[in-house]
């Protein structure tokens, strides 16, 4: 489905990501783990096109994904939930979820989405009239994730949900996120520093430092890995 060869991108005039390759199948739950720094959202913004590489390849469903402006990639199917959440704080609940519905695609499936998304979150449903911008950090992110939902998407990328919440705030988003995995069909890629919750959601994993992948695998090789263990699970 989406794949990242060799690539290699600059972001404020330093090298952010050197030879990176990334994949992602139908489906996957894949989950790029690392520090503060190591690039991880410059990744993402590239996949995007916020960001243009400096080399490398990014294929999308057998497409060169770098040839398709940047405006139409979420036509094609990829939803980006950024870091920070980012919602439109002057909109409604509601409001928000309609500007993820731009697609054909999403339009005709604005209804079944709705009712998954409310289900999914049920506070949203209650508050669908409030404005996003008087929501707790927790219930933004929410929105951010559902608005993300609702454009139909074939892959949603999740730029560090965990950022700013507590942790049992966390542990729901997360959950939340586990059972959009399970219940449908679409694929997830997550940057994120918590290193225990992501592995412990995802089919693969991949550990990204200093611009660089140092380690990928299934979970559970990752979590036994000794520099993993050390260093990111304080074991």
């Amino acid at each position: 489905m989406l794949s990242i060869e060799n690539l290699n991108a600059a972001y404020g005039g330093l090298k952010a990501l050197t030879d990176v390759s990334v994949k992602v199948g139908e489906g996957q739950f894949v989950a790029i783990v690392g520090p503060n720094g190591a690039g991880k959202s410059t990744l993402f913004k590239t996949i995007s096109g916020t960001v243009t590489p400096v080399s490398g390849r990014i294929s999308w469903m057998d497409q060169d994904l770098l040839s398709i402006p940047p405006s139409r990639r979420p036509l094609l199917g990829i939803a980006h939930v950024p870091e920070g959440r980012q919602v439109f704080k002057e909109l409604s609940v509601l409001e928000n979820l309609e500007m993820g519905a731009q697609s054909e695609r999403a339009l005709t499936d604005w209804e079944r989405n709705l009712e998954q998304m409310f289900a999914l979150f049920p506070i949203l449903k209650q508050r669908s009239s409030q404005l996003a911008g008087t929501l707790s950090g927790g219930e933004q992110q929410m929105v951010a994730i559902a608005r993300g939902m609702m454009s139909s998407p074939k892959l949603i990328m999740l730029d560090e949900p965990s950022m700013g919440l507590a942790p049992k705030i966390t542990d729901m988003i997360f959950e939340r996120i586990e059972e959009i995995h399970s219940s449908t069909d679409v694929a997830i890629l997550l940057v994120e520093q918590r290193v225990a919750e992501a592995l412990s959601s995802c089919n693969y994993g991949y550990v990204l430092q200093t611009g660089k992948i140092a380690l990928e695998g299934p979970p559970q090789q990752l979590m036994e890995d000794e520099h993993v263990r050390a260093i990111y699970l304080g074991m």
